[in-house]
């Protein structure tokens, strides 16, 4: 499939309130989600409807006990917390301490860009209305991954896969990747340790806090590999591979290459095309000491005795997915592949050269350049707190504050999408997955629709004494192709839910 296959993001937002140190962060989450939905839902909110989730189904073929589960893992539980569909089919609402936004289910590594740069514009919206609230005070949001006093959140991926290819398979050739993706993709870091404490740059945001290479956790004992079986969809054809250790990434670049490369990858893996062996001696701890290491000279060391450099690494896997795109499509091969490819290529051949030559294009790279000219002005070393205020205002989404925006503004950093796509994307849902139907209806038909989730959407018809389901498990119908004529004609949700069941 190359890079196409249906994905999608899921960032929790960094949050502050100015001048108000102690704040319950969970409430102020609230305020940001809420503030939002005010302005934005005009009839009926709909509720997530949780009915179908199961966070606690391991991908190993065994359900893990509630009794045991820590109380973070239980996604499926209605905390009470605000909770937001949105028309564009996204997810907006409060995890635990953090406000979160989850993309809509999508194709192409430059739609996830898309509608995940449009999430950062939907937040930038919630926090400035909620602070405008009576009695508020300034709400800020970060996309980042850690407050460097020991507490990380996450940003997710999600790809959907083919049921029938073997887990294990999964695990051999996704670890190493994960290992070394990271010089891509990753966000840059000041300090070192979960604390922050050790004084210097990482690459990755959330490296120190993994702690195992398979597991179901997500807060706990991160893995590398998460083993969370929760497809949303067809539980017969599909897996949905959740993906936790990747960086909240403010860089167009870097979240199009995040996910092309490892959509690519995931198509070598379930058309069985990945032979070699490329399993990583103690996989953990090697995706730190890789983190730790800008220079990019730190090793790591595969079981049949080769030391190679993560961008090393990383190259063996674009050689490999070169012929693989090569043998299975050749001329015909889709044009955000072969762009996925070229970009690849050409970052890594830098990156081996000079990592300074991706700063107009990844974010680590981007923000090490403007932290080392602090340093050089200012004569300060990695110890000097004044260097953790830039990191944190790098991922400051107000573009008139956020170090990242100056820098776009400044023409220091690649784009590849314009503002108005984006903008769109704040309200309209992609038309080649579920995500449109989900988007539209409830646009069309806000008044009736009493919950939806990302395979279902309930109706609350007149006339009718109980709720109605419409299913959309296939996550590749509901689409415009499928559906846009339909939403079109029926001007009333009765009317549209009458042709479905007539269908």
């Amino acid at each position: 499939m190359s890079v196409r296959r249906v994905m999608g993001t899921e960032v929790e937002y960094g949050i502050s309130v100015q001048g108000q140190p102690t704040a319950n962060p969970m409430v102020a989450s609230s305020q940001v989600v809420n503030a939002y939905a005010s302005a934005t839902v005009r009839a009926r909110r709909a509720r997530w409807d949780f009915e179908e989730e199961s966070p606690l189904r391991d991908a190993r073929g065994f359900d893990m006990s509630r009794q045991v589960a820590d109380p973070s893992q239980l996604t499926d539980e209605d905390m009470g917390l605000a909770n937001v569909i949105l028309t564009n089919g996204a997810r907006l609402y409060v995890d635990h301490a953090h406000p979160e936004y989850s993309t809509p289910e999508v194709t192409t590594p430059l739609d996830v860009v898309r509608w995940d740069k449009a999430g950062e514009q939907v937040m930038l919206d919630a926090s400035r209305r909620a602070s405008q609230l009576p009695g508020g005070a300034p709400i800020v949001l970060y996309k980042n991954n850690t407050d460097n006093k020991g507490a990380s959140y996450g940003a997710h991926e999600n790809y959907l896969m083919r049921r029938s290819t073997p887990f294990g398979d999964i695990v051999r050739h996704l670890t190493p990747f994960f290992v070394s993706r990271q010089v891509v993709c990753g966000a840059g870091r000041v300090g070192i340790g979960q604390d922050g404490r050790e004084h210097g740059f990482q690459i990755s945001q959330r490296a120190d806090y993994f702690e195992v290479e398979v597991g179901l956790e997500t807060t706990l004992k991160r893995p590398i590999i998460n083993t969370r079986d929760e497809p949303h969809a067809d539980p017969e054809k599909y897996r949905r591979l959740h993906v936790i250790l990747g960086d909240a990434n403010l860089a167009e670049v870097s979240t199009y290459l995040k996910v092309g490369t490892t959509a690519l990858v995931l198509s070598m893996i379930e058309d069985r095309f990945l032979s070699q062996d490329f399993t990583v001696e103690g996989a953990v701890s090697a995706l730190r000491a890789v983190s730790h290491d800008p220079t990019l000279r730190q090793t790591v060391t595969l079981t049949d005795g080769r030391k190679l450099t993560a961008v090393q690494l990383q190259m063996e896997y674009l050689d490999l997915a070169k012929k693989y795109v090569e043998d299975r499509y050749g001329s015909d091969a889709d044009s955000q592949t072969v762009d996925v490819l070229r970009r690849w290529e050409s970052v890594l051949d830098r990156l081996e050269r000079d990592p300074m030559l991706c700063a107009t294009e990844l974010d680590w790279v981007a923000k090490l350049k403007l932290l080392d000219q602090y340093r050089h002005r200012d004569g300060i070393d990695w110890d000097d707190a004044k260097l953790q205020l830039i990191d944190y205002q790098y991922s400051d989404i107000r573009p008139e504050k956020g170090l990242y925006h100056r820098l776009v503004g400044m023409g220091r950093i690649e784009r590849l999408l314009d503002d108005g796509l984006i903008e769109v994307a704040m309200h309209d849902p992609p038309e080649e997955t579920r995500a449109y139907f989900r988007g539209r209806c409830l646009e069309k038909y806000a008044d009736h629709v009493a919950a939806a989730s990302w395979d279902s959407v309930i109706f609350d018809l007149p006339g009718r004494e109980s709720l109605q389901r419409v299913p959309t498990i296939d996550p590749l119908r509901g689409s415009r192709a499928h559906v846009g004529e339909l939403l079109d004609r029926c001007d009333t949700a009765e009317a549209l839910f009458a042709a479905l069941t007539r269908t």
